[in-house]
């Protein structure tokens, strides 16, 4: 088995050059400091949170403030590139960001990871069940945790 690993420089240049050419098609402005907030959440290749970011922002050398990043980060989720994950208030890059959709977020409570699946048929579901009882459902992502394979072969390991 082996543990998901943030993603090589290859990777990282492709998904914002995907990034670039979405915020074009777009016209989004997708502004330098805004391109390096994506940066950094892609680089991560797991959920981020907004202090982290400002810490790596700052080692770059780029001074910036916390209201500066939640905003980069709130333009980056509009536009479909990040997805937030409200139950630990942090951010992961989005793998289907050229088309809007909601995205099933499923997080390592031991070691962080995460994976996206797009599944449109549950979300369907959820909204089918909530609306006889006047609910709307709005986030764009639903979050679950447990434990990833890795951490759970490791735990039979140590047994």
């Amino acid at each position: 088995m082996v543990r998901i690993k943030p993603p090589g420089p290859e990777a990282v240049n492709e998904q914002l050059a995907q990034a670039d050419a979405l915020c074009l098609e777009r016209g989004s402005n997708l502004t330098p400091l805004r391109r390096q907030v994506l940066e950094l959440v892609i680089r991560q290749g797991r959920p981020v949170g907004a202090y982290e970011l400002l810490d790596n922002l700052k080692t770059k050398g780029r001074g910036s403030s916390p209201p500066t990043v939640y905003r980069a980060l709130e333009f980056l989720q509009q536009e479909g590139l990040v997805h937030r994950l409200p139950a630990q208030n942090t951010f992961m890059a989005c793998s289907h960001p050229h088309h809007h959709h909601r995205g099933l977020i499923f997080t390592c409570s031991r070691c962080g990871q995460a994976l996206e699946l797009e599944t449109p048929e549950l979300f369907q579901m959820l909204e089918d069940y909530a609306r006889p009882h006047g609910f709307d459902v709005s986030d764009d992502s639903l979050e679950i945790s447990g434990i990833c394979p890795f951490c759970k072969e490791t735990e039979q390991d140590a047994h």
